[in-house]
């Protein structure tokens, strides 16, 4: 498969990844900055570009991916498919409800899929959790919470940016695993600084409840960090990773039933390369999609609600 990418940033992580697949025979990067594009050819041997309707108007491109800012994914979503390419768009696929419909209405009028990078799905504690629910492991589901906190790394997460911005993630992971789940309360505060927050979300089925917190405001010496609880009938799962942001990552999952603590092992696999991977198999072949443009949807409507309604609550 050929691919072209739209962005030099996290493009740039992509296009490491995909020079190692053996079914990419071509990687054309589009970026502004010569001297990056001249870095990144010389590193990975890949094509460069400074003109992105070069790029997407390739005829020898099989897939778009966009790495671009989240304002600009709709329009290059739309031109992609009005030029005959799948697409691969990172996350969050877009920012607001009306880009969200003009991307599933062009998606079904062309022959092509729009896939996005929920990567969540593909990191081994969560498919661990996902997987242990599908299979009814510890019996039924019935309460899991799950946490993402950061130091002031990442710019403006306050509360009209954190939903879609920061807890996009666990949002992707809640609404695929509790489909018919109901948002059914919101509380948020702002930090001490602009541009920090705390959330939470709470969501209900008739059988599970959910509660979903992301925090911006920890401080700078806080490590990174996500995690989940996980109550089942026969057991309960616990996750953490710490990763301190210079090379240093704790990563722990447990299980607690009645044989005691148990260590589980997780697969040493990196979920962003999973996600390209699969979402390129999904495109070869035409397979239904847990990447699919409804999945993301779906997540980012609810990460608009929340903000919607944070924004009543304040005002």
């Amino acid at each position: 498969m050929n691919i072209g990418i739209l962005g030099t940033g996290f493009g740039a992580y992509h296009a490491g990844i995909l020079k190692k697949f053996e079914n990419v025979s071509r990687v054309v990067v589009f970026g502004r900055n010569e001297e990056k594009l001249l870095k990144l050819k010389k590193e990975l041997d890949i094509e460069i570009s400074t003109s992105i309707d070069e790029v997407i108007g390739d005829p020898g491109l099989d897939i778009i991916d966009i790495c671009l800012p989240s304002d600009l994914h709709k329009r290059y979503t739309l031109q992609a498919l009005q030029a005959g390419k799948h697409i691969f768009c990172e996350t969050p696929v877009c920012l607001t409800v009306e880009d969200a419909l003009a991307m599933k209405q062009a998606e079904a009028r062309s022959d092509k899929k729009v896939l996005v990078n929920q990567f969540i799905k593909f990191d081994p504690a969560y498919r661990y959790l996902y997987e242990a629910l599908q299979q009814e492991k510890y019996g039924r589901l019935l309460k899991v919470d799950l946490l993402r906190e950061t130091p002031p790394l990442w710019g403006d997460l306050g509360l009209d940016k954190i939903t879609v911005n920061l807890m996009i993630h666990e949002l992707d992971f809640i609404t695929w695993i509790l489909k018919d789940a109901d948002l059914t309360g919101v509380w948020g505060t702002a930090g001490p600084q602009a541009g920090q927050a705390l959330v939470q979300a709470a969501f209900n089925t008739p059988l599970v409840n959910a509660q979903v917190v992301a925090a911006s405001l920890m401080p700078p010496a806080y490590p990174f960090s996500v995690g989940f609880k996980a109550y089942f009938e026969q057991a309960k799962l616990e996750f953490h990773e710490q990763d301190d942001m210079q090379g240093g990552i704790d990563t722990a999952l447990y299980e607690y039933s009645t044989s005691g603590r148990q260590d589980i092992v997780l697969d040493k696999v990196n979920p962003y390369e999973e996600s390209l991977r699969y979402a390129l198999q999904c495109f070869e072949d035409g397979r239904e999609s847990e990447l699919s443009l409804d999945h993301a949807l779906s997540a980012l409507n609810t990460a608009l609600e929340l903000k919607k309604r944070l924004t009543n609550v304040l005002h």
